[in-house]
């Protein structure tokens, strides 16, 4: 493993990957640099990060660099640390539509990049992640940057061409399962059952219902088939779901996100 690990941005997903490795210890040292000092204070304080309000202190500094700020800030942030980073330094991108070429561009040098997507899960070390690797990364490399992404979740490496896809099934997706949950919820409510139990019934319905999935490997379709007694009120409730478009809506709806995902990547 590599010594020190830096983050260039504090903000949600990157707090959220702080406190994976932290807890985890993959590092003897986690650097941060934000420019709200609050958030420095308070990773200071829990996890006993070092932290600058200098992007090139962490540069100089990092043998894997986070470059966890929003995409349209990637190519003055890498102007500004470009000359900073060391020769073997790992750069890890989390901006959609930045892909590993670009970072190579704005750099100007055919550094270690890893393109990686993050969920928002991670705020409670559940995120799935998707990792592509470039070509100068060593096996070493690899095992150092799937434990990074193990650490706030799963992860999975897939080829860079893959991202948009990984957008709509990973990235957008807990927006959809969100509204799918409120909406179970609204109709609880709607027939007598109080919000917040509604809230903490329809959640566990998903969390344990995704967890099979994982943990049987059997197919979801089979899966629903074992809730659906002849007869019952399961297979009237699915048979609704159909005939109000339920599995081709979401289908549209990731086609969409999908399609935005590449004229976001291709219109930089």
């Amino acid at each position: 493993m590599r010594e020190t690990i830096g983050f260039i941005g504090a903000g949600n997903m990157g707090g959220a990957m702080i406190e994976g490795i932290a807890k985890n210890k993959l590092f003897n040292t986690i650097w941060v640099c934000d420019h709200h000092q609050e958030n420095l204070d308070r990773l200071h304080e829990k996890y006993g990060v070092k932290t600058s309000l200098d992007e090139k202190t962490v540069a100089l500094n990092s043998d894997v660099l986070v470059l966890s700020v929003k995409p349209k800030h990637y190519p003055k942030l890498i102007e500004t640390i470009k000359e900073c980073v060391k020769s073997d330094v790992i750069i890890v991108d989390i901006a959609a539509g930045v892909t590993i070429r670009d970072v190579k561009h704005y750099f100007g040098k055919d550094l270690k990049v890893i393109k990686a997507m993050p969920n928002t899960p991670a705020l409670v070390l559940q995120a799935m992640s998707a990792i592509s690797f470039d070509d100068l990364v060593s096996e070493e490399d690899k095992t150092c940057i799937k434990s990074i992404f193990n650490s706030f979740g799963k992860c999975e490496v897939v080829d860079e061409t893959m991202m948009d896809a990984i957008t709509s099934v990973s990235g957008s997706s807990p927006a959809y399962v969100f509204m799918f949950i409120e909406a179970m919820a609204d109709e609880a409510v709607a027939q007598g059952l109080p919000r917040k139990q509604a809230y903490t019934f329809a959640s566990q319905a998903v969390l344990g219902s995704a967890q099979m999935v994982l943990e049987t490997g059997m197919h979801p379709g089979a899966l629903k088939d074992m809730v659906c007694s002849p007869g019952g009120t399961t297979i009237d409730a699915v048979c609704e779901l159909e005939r109000t478009g339920f599995r081709a809506s979401v289908e549209s709806a990731m086609r969409v996100c999908n399609e935005k995902s590449k004229k976001m990547t291709e219109g930089k």
